[in-house]
């Protein structure tokens, strides 16, 4: 499925203006003792980005490194198709894109489509009643599942959702939001609880056959088709190159990076959390770089190559 670009995108990701704590922290890197990836997964936001959803130019630099000694890189973001041009430029163009927690993979370089799954409406509308039976009336904005031609429309959001990006969005009223066909995500926002609880709430009520559900540290939780994972987006890319997740190094900084973090450690792989990270992912990792604000990617990145 080949896919193009249109006039006028942003040269960087947009930025929330939210500023994590410790994203300054300057963390001296682990000795490897001569290991050395096959392969670099990372999260955009947060975690390679900085606050501000720029890619600094020492992290610009360890990228370049990573290729340059046969290493591919690839980012591994919440970011829907939407957002793709954005997430190109903050990736140079290069290698496989894991968007939508993994529900949307790209090839940049070849721009082909490697998947793009979507959650039936039926199906959605359901997962969001049984949370709602658990955690109240919630605000709801969703992202289409769509073939590419159609998939760079604005989020349909619900009056008083309180996006926090500063992007085109259809507000629309509640029973309006859900359009007719499929939808790559759903974003669920409670006016009493954090995204911590809701979390909670939503994981033991909703099976994950029937859906997974997680969030990215934006203060709402996200309903995703079940299976659908940085994991097993990063399996696709992966698979292209040939690499195990046991020769995998990956960064990530919130719960939707646990699964992709959980695959690669368990494989024998290295798993990092950036200082800056959700404390669920501080506990599952053992290792820890700097926070994003402090080129931390970039620091374990030279660390790693002897750049």
């Amino acid at each position: 499925m080949a896919i193009s670009a249109p006039e006028g995108t942003a040269a960087v990701l947009p930025s929330s203006g939210h500023v994590a704590p410790e994203a300054d922290s300057v963390v001296e890197p682990a000795d490897l003792g001569g290991w050395r990836p096959r392969l670099v997964a990372t999260d955009l936001d947060g975690t390679l980005l900085r606050s501000t959803g720029e890619v600094s130019s020492r992290t610009r630099a360890a990228l370049e490194a990573c290729w340059d000694a046969g290493i591919p890189v690839v980012g591994a973001t919440g970011r829907g198709p939407r957002l793709l041009d954005s997430v190109r430029a903050a990736l140079a163009g290069r290698g496989i894109a894991v968007l939508a927690q993994g529900g949307y993979v790209v090839d940049l370089e070849r721009r082909e489509v490697l998947r793009t799954v979507g959650l039936p409406r039926d199906r959605a509308t359901a997962v969001i009643e049984r949370i709602e039976e658990a955690a109240g009336r919630l605000v709801v904005a969703v992202e289409e599942a769509a073939e590419q031609a159609e998939a760079r429309r604005p989020l349909r959001v619900q009056h008083g959702f309180d996006w926090p990006y500063p992007e085109p969005a259809h507000l629309l009223p509640r029973d309006q939001v859900l359009p007719p066909g499929p939808v790559l995500k759903v974003f669920l926002r409670s006016a009493s609880l954090g995204q911590d609880e809701l979390l909670a709430r939503a994981q033991r009520v909703v099976d994950p056959a029937e859906a997974e559900i997680t969030h990215a540290g934006l203060g709402f939780i996200e309903v995703l088709p079940p299976g659908i994972t940085k994991a097993t987006g990063l399996a696709l890319a992966l698979d292209r190159y040939g690499v195990g997740f046991g020769d995998v190094l990956a960064f990530g900084d919130m719960p939707n990076d646990l699964p992709m973090l959980g695959a690669v450690r368990e494989a024998g792989g290295h798993a990092v959390a950036v200082a800056n990270a959700h404390p669920a992912v501080r506990a599952a990792t053992a290792e820890l770089t700097s926070g994003n604000d402090a080129d931390g990617v970039a620091r374990y990145l030279e660390a790693v190559l002897h750049v």
